[in-house]
């Protein structure tokens, strides 16, 4: 019987995740209240997602998170949108009512070793590129958490002999007490979200769940090159497995001589050329390197590995081109809700730049953001919240030009821009002032560049 099984479960938002945990406990024999702060008419299409389960065990608290959904409450679990310092949360730790959410939940049940993967930047991709590792052996592969498709969905349909590859946010894993990926990695560890975390020190607290209770057979992925990360080495129980740009490692991936290397106890391999990957920029360097220490440490052959990297083509709004027109490259990367996110997209190109910055804020640091920006880039087109506040910090270090919208900044860009430049969305803010998320937003600016008058040029 699942532990679940008659319980009283309350969940604390209604997407994705919630909506994922919500299907699994009532399927478990769990009585599930879902709560949201939106009011119902904005919820209709959630509510009817869930319209096949049965009545007497879902029902709905909408337009507000009540401190009455604790009467009746044995677990409470909670959504990544939703803080875990709220006045509901803060009731249920001082009633002893434990915390939980859908990647935990899944945990508990996996039934193969999971491989679990953070950081500040790169998650995703690296997620994708070790599930497309996978894929290209003979084992079934899932891939999931905070990209795709939530794992409880699936996890009805895996078995012991399955690989299976999670993303997981600091939301994720602030959560978690008890347990942690046999197979895990932080990929670096830089400011973000400390509008929601408050001070860096609580952010990489909660990244460091990750590693924080792994078992003595075990294996910890982190980065040499990135000092906040590799500060976590102390808590790996079992195998620390590096990777490294710039210098050999003993028990991990690296790049020497324009190749990409494995080592481990029997010796070193070369796998294939750092150009082998169509991923651009040294943060994708990074990421790679990552996939192969870790699709390696769940053994995934050489040969499924190497193809995974020449195969992949990276992830929608990191880094994509949309569109060549007029000479102009326009690159899509609203991924980039970071400062230091915006700064390595700017590394990953030689030609010159106008830049899309702005968005919403996450009380991050922008000095070292305006000192490269007024370097690098021919002309910066501010929009959203962020774009006044932005604007102020460069002064007058580089050409501006401050709008509303994204629409606006694509007509700007679209005008400065010449033959050989690059156009490149990478907003360093958050989408919220706007979009739902970041795939929306970019989303858009796709729609905005494919209606730009000019004629289509092959991609070089």
């Amino acid at each position: 019987m699942d532990a679940l099984h008659g319980k009283r479960l309350v969940i604390l938002g209604m997407a994705r995740q919630g909506t994922a945990l919500a299907r699994f406990a009532v399927g478990v024999g769990a009585f599930v209240t879902l709560s949201d702060m939106r009011p119902a008419v904005k919820l209709a299409g959630a509510r009817q997602a869930l319209a096949d389960l049965p009545a007497d065990r879902l029902r709905f608290v909408l337009g507000e998170h009540p401190l009455s959904l604790l009467d009746a409450c044995d677990v409470l679990a909670l959504s990544g949108g939703v803080p875990s310092d709220s006045p509901l949360v803060a009731e249920a730790r001082r009633r002893g009512i434990p915390l939980t959410n859908d990647s935990l939940e899944f945990m508990r049940r996996a039934p193969a070793p999971v491989m679990g993967i953070t950081g500040s930047a790169g998650k995703t991709t690296t997620t994708a590129l070790v599930g497309q590792m996978g894929q290209k052996s003979a084992r079934q592969t899932w891939i999931g958490g905070n990209i795709g498709r939530p794992p409880l969905e699936d996890l009805a349909h895996m078995s012991s002999n399955d690989l299976i590859v999670v993303e997981l946010s600091s939301f994720q894993l602030e959560l978690w007490d008890e347990c942690s990926p046999p197979i895990a990695a932080v990929l670096n560890l830089t400011p973000n979200h400390l509008d929601r975390h408050r001070t860096m020190a609580a952010y990489a607290e909660a990244k460091s769940h990750i590693l924080r209770h792994q078992k003595p057979g075990d294996v910890a992925v982190l980065p040499a090159d990135d000092p906040g990360a590799l500060e976590m080495r102390g808590l790996a129980r079992g195998r620390l497995r590096l990777f490294s740009a710039h210098e050999p490692v003993s028990d991990g991936a690296f790049v020497q001589d324009g190749q990409i290397w494995l080592s481990d106890a029997r010796g070193q391999t070369a796998l294939c050329p750092v150009a082998a990957s169509r991923l651009r920029g040294r943060h994708n360097v990074l990421n790679v390197l990552a996939a192969v220490t870790l699709a390696d440490a769940a053994g995934v052959p050489h040969e499924a590995i190497v193809e995974g990297i020449r195969l992949f083509d990276g992830v929608p709004h990191r880094l994509e081109t949309v569109r060549r027109v007029g000479g102009v490259q326009y690159v899509n990367d609203s991924i980039a809700t970071a400062p230091e996110r915006a700064l390595a997209a700017l590394a990953a190109f030689e030609e010159p730049i106008i830049l899309l910055a702005g968005g919403r804020d996450k009380d991050m640091v922008w000095d070292g953001w305006a000192r490269q920006v007024a370097q690098r880039v021919k002309h910066v087109v501010l929009f959203g919240e962020l774009g006044p506040a932005l604007g102020q910090r460069l002064g007058d270090r580089a050409p501006t030009t401050t709008v509303e919208t994204l629409a606006e900044a694509v007509s700007v860009a679209h005008e400065q821009a010449g033959t050989g430049d690059v156009v490149l969305l990478s907003p360093g803010g958050t989408s919220f002032d706007g979009y739902s998320d970041f795939v929306e937003r970019g989303e858009h600016f796709r729609l905005l560049v494919r209606e730009l008058d000019g004629s289509e040029e092959a991609d070089r």
